[in-house]
């Protein structure tokens, strides 16, 4: 029976009824703090003890409803619960759980799926590794693949890059505070400028600059001065997404594929977090017609949260020998199940064409919010990947980020949750379910929009 996506929400959401954290929610966040260790984040920024999550929405402990902008980090692409992928997960474990790597149905039907959306040349020319459930392996996969293949060490990497917590995934990911205290980690890992262009190391303007980040990767590889040994690969998120959704204008990607192709160095591109359909493509790589020699996925392939991690790759670079990347995870039939009815789903609904459609609304909108703001820098996205950055003076560019920690926490307790992200923790990311409505999504940006002019005025 057809699905209206109206249908997949709680009604009349948001409804705060009780100020949040309410009595039940403080009990379950104090006996957290108790048993669990201090590693726990994400209660700190909003003290959220969810309890249901229907589509775009989210109840708590206390009946308070939530739209949810952040769908567990771009997790929950087809919503929470989602009854389409629900169904297919509950028919499957009643079956079947656990098989290692043992050829399944799903198993089979989800690889074949993956190779017939698989962007560019990938596309029915490639193969499928599953590893273990998260991010952080998919990344440690394909490193591993790319030294294996080219017999080299080095791995490029970006200012601003966030690639997992796991050893190797950590040593190539750009925050420092998540590093300092275990270096050192894998050598080799050169962090290069991205195209932040708000941002522009070189102090330019784009197209004036003719990318000279590009030109800069470029002069690393081929001066055989530069310190840096010809890597294995390039590694790059098409956007970067915990680095603030950094959107690189058009010739950034494409030049890493050109000067990739050009020093036989292999182009892995992180899709972890903008893949599924996140940015309105399946892949976001495919906006610029970029086509890489390896693509991680995680996150959204296991349709209603369940874990599960994959690298897709060239068939020309299968060359690991059986067990050379083993995981005991790696057969998680109830996901591979999940991240086949979900890409249906997706495909059936026409999701991308609705994440765009969505995703540009709420751009429109909060551009038009900055230009009365005092305080908000830049706004910057594709599909349902959207980032909006806080400055002290827009002159100058100083980033604002205790505003924007303050703005999170009202939203939370006005309805929405919204998270935070950055290169210096400022900005404010919308990472929706692409099942919202275009309803939620104007509730949202009027909630969001009220929000930030309320907390300006404090700041004024």
């Amino acid at each position: 029976m057809p699905i209206n996506l109206s249908e997949l929400h709680f009604p009349n959401a948001p409804n705060i009824i009780v100020e949040p954290p309410g009595l039940k929610a403080r009990e379950l966040l104090k006996k957290q703090a108790e048993l669990e260790g201090k590693p726990i984040l994400y209660p700190h920024s909003i003290p959220l003890v969810p309890e249901e999550g229907k589509g775009a929405t989210l109840k708590d402990v206390d009946g308070n409803i939530y739209i949810d902008l952040y769908a567990g980090i771009a997790v929950l692409n087809v919503g929470h619960s989602n009854p389409y992928v629900l169904n297919t997960v509950f028919e499957q474990e009643r079956k079947l759980i656990h098989a290692l790597d043992f050829p399944t149905k799903p198993r089979i039907e989800l690889t074949r799926k993956l190779r017939e959306i698989a962007p560019g040349n990938l596309k029915k020319h490639c193969k499928i590794t599953f590893g273990g459930p998260t991010g952080s392996d998919a990344i440690e996969g394909a490193i591993k693949l790319a030294k294996y293949a080219t017999g080299r060490h080095g791995v490029i990497v970006f200012e601003g890059c966030y690639h997992g917590q796991t050893s190797a995934s950590l040593a190539l990911s750009s925050t420092n505070k998540f590093k300092e205290r275990y270096v050192p980690l894998i050598s080799e890992v050169h962090f290069l400028p991205y195209a932040y262009c708000y941002r522009c190391v070189f102090k330019m303007e784009y197209p004036d600059c003719s990318l000279a980040c590009v030109d800069y990767v470029k002069r690393v590889i081929e001066n055989p001065s530069s310190g840096v040994v010809k890597p294995a690969a390039i590694l790059v998120e098409p956007i970067q997404g915990e680095g603030g959704i950094i959107v690189p204008p058009k010739g950034f990607l494409e030049g890493l594929r050109r000067i990739c192709d050009e020093n036989d160095i292999l182009l892995i591109v992180d899709e972890v977090q903008t893949g599924l359909g996140r940015t309105g493509k399946m892949f976001a790589c495919e906006h610029w017609n970029v086509t890489p020699d390896i693509m991680t996925i995680a996150k959204a392939i296991g349709g209603v949260g369940l874990p599960l991690a994959a690298c897709i790759y060239h068939e020309q670079l299968d060359v690991w020998e059986p067990g050379a990347h083993l995981g005991t995870f790696r057969g998680h039939i109830s996901a591979m199940a999940a991240g086949l009815a979900a890409i249906k789903f997706m495909e059936e609904y026409k999701l991308l064409e609705h994440a765009t459609k969505i995703g540009e609304f709420m751009i429109r909108y909060l551009k038009e919010l900055a230009e009365e703001s005092r305080y908000i820098g830049d706004i910057r996205g594709k599909g349902l990947m959207i980032g909006v950055e806080f400055v002290k003076n827009k002159e100058n560019k100083e980033p604002y980020k205790d505003i924007v920690s303050e703005i999170q926490l009202e939203c939370f307790k006005s309805g929405i949750i919204v998270w935070k992200g950055g290169h210096y923790a400022n900005v404010i990311r919308f990472l929706p379910p692409l099942v919202i409505t275009e309803e939620l999504a104007e509730k949202s940006m009027e909630i969001f929009s009220e929000t930030v002019k309320k907390v300006e005025r404090k700041h004024s």
